[in-house]
Formats: structure tokens, sequence, C-alpha cells
């Protein structure tokens, strides 16, 4: 899909030249020969980037601008001038343009700022979207005390600047944790910005998160802006920071305390505002024990510090999470919704889900794709989901195992049926009314059951 331009001119010449030049490199162009003409083409169609010339008669590119960032604010615009200073430069970068060209043209330097500011506005629209997740599905699924714990520290924690470290074992939602702290930040209309450390080769690590000048090495054709450069005024996400290397880890430390940085092959420092969030599911002061993990930059990262309990620790939440990912997937292949059944819930309680919150979204969607259109509706079983489930469960319960397991199934669901009411009561301080909206009963039925399980209120 190409990005799309509004090119603002009172210059013919200009705007003819520009168009040719910019739909030969795949850009979809539009044109307003003034700055009202031009904010009603903003005010009837979506834009990536509106390139605005300062000097126009009757209503200058400074207006313009002014009136762009109060009608669209998350519109990218960049300026440009053929009389330009540094004080023009400063005011249209106060008033919320992106950057600022100077006339004549270079179209080299002009593609590579079109494409940045391009990128940007991709990540603007990214994250507030994202925002608007969070604030709808709170992302963090689950009533548990722990991830209730950790709901509220990101409340707390999200409009402070803090530096946070979150540690946890694979597939238990650290990133989504880090989107969490992003879109409820002051920073949320900037770009967020992940970097995984284990998938960068340690050649390109530092290319990856600083940039690098043009001939800085071979096959850096032209200049590239680094993850820290893009993320500026926003935050970079780095996850697996454990794996990073100690010579990356020295350069990432020396940023933290000075924000500042230089592209490989360059001299020039270019200063940043960016919040970190590092992940890992190492830990960390075990590895800096080893001597593999620097003691300064740990502390430098652990700030605040979250750990996001694995699924086997909370297992009260998997029905809410279950319940969750069956209506996703649902409505994004189009099927009839499906009910667990008391066995089936039982099976995914006494499960460990070694691969965590993934893995059980993993499994639910497997079910879903697999549904043929004659189950469609019906209740998931314990045998269905066993049939789904039978290499992981061969692992986990060994053959000699099996049989007793599913002979006292009945067993087995009370015990869980009376753990979970218990939990979830003490999770809610014993307010009945509370608990049974939480598991979705009638205050009467789960009255009912405390009687029949013996849980005396507290």
């Amino acid at each position: 899909m190409s990005r799309s331009i509004l090119i603002i001119d009172d210059e013919v010449s200009i705007r003819k030249s520009l168009t040719g030049a910019l739909k030969d490199e795949g850009f979809s162009v539009s044109c307003a020969s003034s700055g009202d003409e031009g904010l009603e083409c903003i005010r009837k169609n979506v834009f990536d980037v509106v390139l605005l010339d300062i000097w126009m008669p009757d209503k200058d590119g400074l207006e313009t601008l002014k009136q762009i960032k109060t009608e669209t604010p998350g519109q990218t615009v960049v300026m440009m001038s053929g009389h330009g200073t540094i004080e023009t430069a400063v005011r249209a970068t106060k008033l919320g343009a992106f950057d600022f060209v100077e006339k004549p043209l270079s179209l080299e330097r002009l593609l590579i700022v079109l494409q940045n500011a391009c990128n940007i506005h991709e990540l603007t629209v990214e994250n507030s979207a994202l925002r608007k997740q969070v604030e709808k599905n709170k992302l963090l699924i689950g009533n548990s005390l722990a991830m209730k714990n950790i709901q509220d520290l990101i409340r707390r924690v999200a409009p402070t600047t803090g530096s946070v470290l979150i540690n946890g074992e694979n597939g238990t939602g650290k990133e989504l944790v880090a989107h969490s702290i992003h879109a409820l930040s002051n920073r949320f209309n900037k770009p967020f910005i992940t970097v995984n450390c284990a998938a960068i080769p340690e050649e390109l690590i530092e290319s990856e998160l600083f940039g690098h000048e043009k001939g800085a090495f071979t096959g850096a054709t032209q200049l590239r802006r680094g993850k820290f450069d893009l993320a500026h005024g926003g935050t970079l996400f780095l996850d697996e920071i454990g794996d990073m290397s100690l010579k990356t880890q020295a350069k990432i430390l020396r940023i933290l305390q000075e924000q500042k940085f230089e592209r490989v092959g360059g001299s020039e420092t270019t200063s940043v505002d960016v919040r970190i969030i590092a992940a890992t599911n190492k830990e960390l002061k075990v590895e800096i024990q080893k001597n593999f993990f620097r003691e300064d930059l740990f502390y430098r990262l652990n700030v605040i510090p979250f750990h996001v309990p694995a699924l086997r620790e909370r297992k009260e939440d998997i029905p809410l999470l279950a319940k969750h990912f069956f209506h996703e997937f649902c409505n994004a292949y189009q099927k009839t919704p499906r009910e667990l059944t008391g066995e089936a819930l039982v099976v995914l309680t006494t499960y460990s889900w070694p691969g965590n919150v993934r893995e059980l979204r993993n499994l639910i969607e497997r079910i879903m794709i697999l549904t043929s259109p004659t189950e469609e509706g019906e209740p998931i079983t314990a045998a269905i989901l066993l049939e789904h489930m039978k290499d992981e469960y061969a692992d986990q319960y060994p053959e000699e195992k099996a049989a007793p397991l599913s002979k006292s199934l009945r067993d087995a669901r009370q015990n869980f049926e009376k753990d979970f009411i218990v939990k979830t009561l003490e999770a809610q301080g014993w307010n009945v009314s509370k608990t049974a909206t939480i598991l979705g009963v009638e205050r009467s039925h789960l009255h009912k059951k405390m009687k029949f399980f013996g849980i005396e209120a507290q």
C-alpha cells in the first residue's frame, strides 16, 4: 500500500516537480495551492505526511501548521522553505512540525525525511489504537490477586519516567505489561519501539539501536535512524535484555546516563528523550555473578521492578483467559461461540502450562480453527481438550498416571471448584455478591455451593 503525501505550496512549479518525483518513488500524492485549501483536504482525507511550505500569501505555513495541529493533533507535518532561519525552524518544531527542509530541495534528503515521517505516523496511529485497546480490554486479563497487583502498579508507574525492568517466564505477558505502561503514560501519543535483543545478530545490534551514517560499513547505502532515535519522546522496549552483549550493555548504560548517542560511523552527538522498559526471562542477579550482565546497568534499569507470574501460579485466571480467547477467535474466524464444560475446565486447571498464557492462547486458537461445521456451538468437553492436548498431557502425565486421573475426574472437578471458589472469595475480601458476579453465577447458587463444600463466610 502506497503512502500518501499532501503537498501545500502556492508555487505551481514546486507542486508539479515534487508530485512527479514522489510518484516515481511510490508515494500517492495530492496537492493544495493554499493553507485553507490544504486544511480542507485534510478534513476530507487521511494523509501519512503533509509537506507544507512556510512562505505563502494570505495564510502562511506556520499559521496553517498551528490550525492543522489544533484540528488533527496526530497529523505528521514536514515544513519546507527557501528562506528558512534557525528561529523559524525552532518555532515550527515547537508548533509540532516533525522536521524542516530547505529549498532548493535535495530529493535524497527529502526522501529520507518523508520515509522517517511516514514511519513515525504509522507508529502514532498504532499506539493510539493500542491505547484504546488497553482502555477497553485492559489487555492484562485476570482477577487473581497477583494480576490485580500488577494492574495497580501499572496505573501508579505509567505517568512517571522511571525505568522499568520486567521479569517473567516466556509467554507470561511481559510485552503486554510494557504496552500497558506506555499506553497509560503521558507518552501515549509518541512512538512505542520494540527491540528483541535476542533476535538481532551481535554485529548488527549497534546499528539497530543507534542507527548508522551513510558509508559506515558495507551495505550502508544511506543514513539510517536507529531505534533510540525513532523512540524520541516515547518508549523503547528492550525485550530479552539478558541476551545483550556486555559491549552493547556499556553503550546502553551511557545513553541512560547522558540521554545522548552517536550513530555508527558518525561523530555527531544526538540527544534523545526516551523512557526505557526492559524485560527478561533470566535472573539477572545470577547473570551478574556469572559476569554476563553489568551490575551498574541492572540497577539503572531496575528502578521499578515488575514480576509477571507464571500461569500455573494464578490458575484462578484460566477460566477468564479461556473465555477471552474463545471470544477473540470466534470473532476472528467467524465461528459460533463454544462454552467449556466443567470437566474441560478441570483439564485446563490441572495442566501446568509451561508455555504460559501464550500456550493457552495457541491451544484455543487451534481448537477454533479445527472446529468443523457440525461442532460449531457445541460445548467443549474434557475429551475434546485432551485430544488437542494429547502430546502435552502425555509429557506431563505418564501413561501409568493417566487412568487414575481420568477415573477421579469428578473428584478433581470438585476439589478444583472448591479451591477456586475459596480463592475468589479471598481475592474479593469474602464479598459473596462480588464473587458471584466474577464467577458468573447467581448469589443464591454460590451460597448453595459454599454450603455443599462446607465453605464458611469469613
